[in-house]
């Protein structure tokens, strides 16, 4: 619905239930990639989808998304979780406070002036560490996604939410398989959590108009600024 793809719910439980990082990202991502497939077709009978931007996304994230399965096999769980809880705080409170987050912007993502081309570098290097935190984290890259599409490319949440699923779907696949490669998935978790995540995927994308903007945006910043207010006052119990 807000078109992050249910890794920022799956990742803590898995999380809390003890599993290693390479685990968690992985059988995460799995069942986002589900959430996302399920949440592209509904958003493409809807014709939302701008695909020529998603696509472009998700080209530019594969090799960050290849690369983060890799990273999640050497790191250490409290590292993952920290660096996990700053990026949510960091993009939840930004998104919280930044009144123009929910704006139409004269710039949109076909635009050809001079303000659009010098946002070129940040929507490609936003994008390919999308990939990255998408396969390390099993978030599926949603939280930054949607973001870019907002905030540099001018585009409307509403827009924005269906447009980031079709860069979820790829890029989640792409990590998905190089994870599956590597031996890191339980399997079993995986597809019990694909299950009710292709179900959740159809009806978020059904009541998506249903909600206004607004509290979309609300929905996404309280959703990240708690996980976030969770791992890291976790770290620093331990400290």
């Amino acid at each position: 619905m807000i078109g992050l793809g249910g890794g920022l719910i799956m990742t803590p439980a898995l999380t809390f239930m003890g599993f290693a990082p390479a685990q968690i990202s992985s059988t995460s991502l799995f069942a986002v990639t589900f959430t996302s497939a399920s949440s592209t077709i509904s958003y493409a009978k809807q014709k939302k989808i701008h695909y020529h931007v998603g696509l472009k996304m998700a080209a530019v994230a594969i090799p960050g998304a290849i690369s983060g399965a890799f990273i999640s096999s050497v790191i250490a769980i409290e590292p993952f979780k920290i660096y996990f809880g700053i990026l949510l705080m960091f993009a939840g409170i930004y998104i919280a406070y930044n009144s123009s987050f929910t704006k139409e912007r004269q710039n949109g993502p076909t635009g050809n002036n001079r303000k659009s081309i010098l946002l070129r570098p940040l929507f490609y290097s936003g994008a390919l560490g999308a990939g990255v935190i998408s396969s390390l984290f099993g978030v599926g890259g949603g939280i930054i996604f949607v973001p870019l599409l907002v905030l540099v490319l001018g585009m409307r949440l509403t827009t924005a939410s269906p447009t980031s699923q079709i860069a979820l779907l790829i890029t989640s696949f792409v990590g998905t398989v190089t994870h599956a490669v590597l031996g890191h998935p339980d399997y079993f978790h995986a597809a019990s959590l694909s299950a009710g995540a292709f179900v959740g995927g159809q009806i978020g994308a059904k009541i998506s108009d249903r909600v206004k903007e607004s509290l979309l945006r609300k929905l996404l910043s309280i959703s990240l600024i708690a996980v976030a207010v969770k791992f890291i006052s976790d770290f620093i119990g331990q400290i």
